[in-house]
This record gives structure tokens, C-alpha cells and sequence, in this order.
């Protein structure tokens, strides 16, 4: 696919953020009422996908349901159609209060890597004052790029007829980073600045469980090739190495087929790295694999340096491991 044909799919996306506070006792109860709205949706022309995320740990029951359609025809089709509706009107003894929805239109489609926690924010600006809040934005992101864990935002402009809200999502790489950010003195007085020009706002924050090892939002992208390699270097040989003094001494006693053996491997190495691993590597070395933040020369000489020596430390270990055992 061309650059300009995925830049144009991506502005074709159209997606529902519904966030919605269950009542105590009733959990259960709303997940497979949650099930069966997704599989309704499902049904409607330009379904994408559907994504359900929990509270996190001592948060209030709060879930977010996210909703992406290929157009906004078709989720406008959905959020409007008399299914939805019946839907809605069965749940009401479920939610402490009517759910509330942002609608975004384009943005990247991408899934965040694991462990990535986004924030979704909605201000009701003041009428006039759009140009005085979008450069108040931008003064925000420059100081959120500065903050630890940031790794990408986005700002969605209100949808005509649909939604009339603007919104700003953005990425950390830790739920700890994000509230460090939000309650942050930074943040505090950038947003008594910028009550001058929306009249509220609205926080609600999605954990993400997706795996990928190089998913970073559109604004930062992705690492160049070679720093992708040499982090997945980095975790795939301690965990090929881990694996064949383990998992593989016990196949050889088992006397299973090498192939069978090497399915095997595959998928628990695969599967490290997918979900713990490189989500680590990521976590670690974001200042140097997220291109927007990697962006002086000391950032990639460091960057460079610590993947040598962490490379020099595995074959050292493993050069004493191996020389005791054989």
C-alpha cells in the first residue's frame, strides 16, 4: 500500500470511544450485555472492530468501549439505528448514569503495543475561540513531550451534525506515567491557562492489552529498521538461549521430533517476546526508538551503546552458563 493510500484510509476511519460506569453487583451482567451489543455492530456495513476495556486497579467501575467503522456512514448508521437503541434502553438498570461517547473521525489505525495506556480528553470550546485553543494545544504537546512515558497524541476536530466536542487523545507507556502527567504542576497550570477557552472537559483513560512489538502513533512512527533489529537482537537471543537450556535439555529426554521441538521453541519464543520482552525493550529504550523523541546525538549514541553492552552482557552469561554445563 502507498504512503497516500494509508494516510487515506486511515483519515477514512470513524471511531466511538463510549465510556460507561457500571453499577456494583451488575459486572457480569453488563459484559455479556457488552457481547451482544459488539456482535450487533458486527452486522452494520464498514464494521471494523470493537474493543472493551476494564477499570484499572482502584478505579472506579468505569469501562470504555471503543468502535471502529471503515467510514463515518457507517457508524453514524450504527449509533443511530433502532438495534442500538433497543440496546441502550435494555441496559439503562446497568450504568449509574446515560454513557457518555466521543466520535473520532481519520487518525492512526494502528494498535499500541502492550501495556501502552491511552487517555481520551474532550473540551466543549468556547464559541470564537477555536484558533486560541488549537495554539494552546500545541503549547500543551510541547510540554508533554517532555514528560516521561509520552510516546504520542492526537487532536480530533468535532464532527458536524455528530459531535460537537474536540478531542485529544494521547499515549504513555505506563498507567504510572500517564497519572504522573495529569497530576502534574505542568499540566495544572497549562489547564488554568486554558479555561480561557473551553468551558469543560472530560478525562477517561483505556488500558490497552494489545500486543506488537513497534507500534508507536503517527505523529512519533515507527523505529528505522536497523534500531528494530538490533532490540529484537536483544531479547531474542537470552530467550533462544534461555529456551535451549531448558525447554530443549527437556524435549531431547523426551525424545521428541526436532521439528516438533522446533515448532515448539518457536512459539514460546515468539510468544516471550511478543508479551514480555519487547514490551520491556520498548519501555527502556522509547528515547531512543521513538523517533520523535530520539532526536539529538546523544540520544542515539546512548541508545546505541546500551544495546552493545546489553549485548556483551547476554553472551558473557550465557558463555559461563554454557561452559559450566558442557
Amino acid at each position: 500500500m502507498s504512503a497516500r493510500a494509508s494516510r487515506d484510509s486511515a483519515a477514512d476511519i470513524a471511531t466511538v470511544v463510549t465510556s460507561q460506569k457500571v453499577r456494583e453487583g451488575r459486572t457480569e451482567e453488563y459484559r455479556r450485555w457488552q457481547d451482544r451489543a459488539n456482535q450487533a455492530a458486527r452486522e452494520f456495513e464498514g464494521f471494523v472492530d470493537a474493543e472493551v476495556y476494564p477499570p484499572g486497579a482502584g478505579e472506579e467501575n468505569e469501562w470504555v468501549a471503543v468502535f471502529r467503522f471503515s467510514g463515518m456512514d457507517g457508524l453514524t448508521a450504527w449509533l443511530e439505528s433502532g438495534r442500538r437503541q433497543d440496546l441502550l434502553h435494555e441496559a439503562r438498570g446497568l450504568f449509574e448514569g446515560p454513557p457518555t461517547q466521543e466520535v473520532l473521525r481519520g487518525g492512526s489505525p494502528a494498535r499500541p503495543a502492550t501495556d501502552v495506556v491511552t487517555a481520551v480528553i474532550s473540551h466543549e470550546v468556547k464559541p470564537g475561540r477555536e484558533q486560541q485553543f488549537l495554539r494552546w494545544q500545541e503549547k500543551t504537546l510541547t510540554a508533554q513531550e517532555k514528560a516521561p512515558g509520552f510516546m504520542g497524541s492526537e487532536l480530533f476536530k468535532p464532527v458536524e451534525g455528530v459531535q460537537e466536542h474536540w478531542v485529544v487523545v494521547f499515549r504513555f507507556d505506563s498507567r504510572e506515567h500517564l497519572d504522573d502527567w495529569l497530576h502534574s504542576e505542568v499540566r495544572t497550570k497549562l489547564l488554568a491557562e486554558g479555561r480561557k477557552y473551553f468551558t469543560s472537559y472530560d478525562v477517561r483513560k483505556v488500558g490497552s492489552a494489545f500486543s506488537g512489538w513497534f507500534q508507536f502513533d503517527r505523529r512519533g512512527g515507527a523505529p528505522p529498521n536497523w534500531k528494530q533489529a538490533m532490540s529484537v537482537v536483544l531479547a531474542l537471543y537470552p530467550t533462544v538461549m534461555v529456551l535451549n537450556l531448558t525447554v530443549g535439555v527437556g524435549l531431547e529426554k523426551l525424545t521428541i521430533r526436532e521439528y516438533i521441538g522446533l515448532f515448539l521453541s518457536n512459539v514460546l519464543s515468539v510468544s516471550a517476546l511478543t508479551w514480555l520482552l519487547m514490551p520491556l525493550v520498548n519501555r527502556a529504550l522509547a528515547f531512543w526508538l521513538v523517533p520523535s523523541r530520539a532526536t539529538g546525538r546523544k540520544e542515539q549514541v546512548l541508545g546505541v551503546a546500551l544495546v552493545l553492552l546489553g549485548y556483551l552482557v547476554s553472551i558473557g552469561v550465557f558463555g559461563l552458563i554454557t561452559q559450566q554445563i558442557w
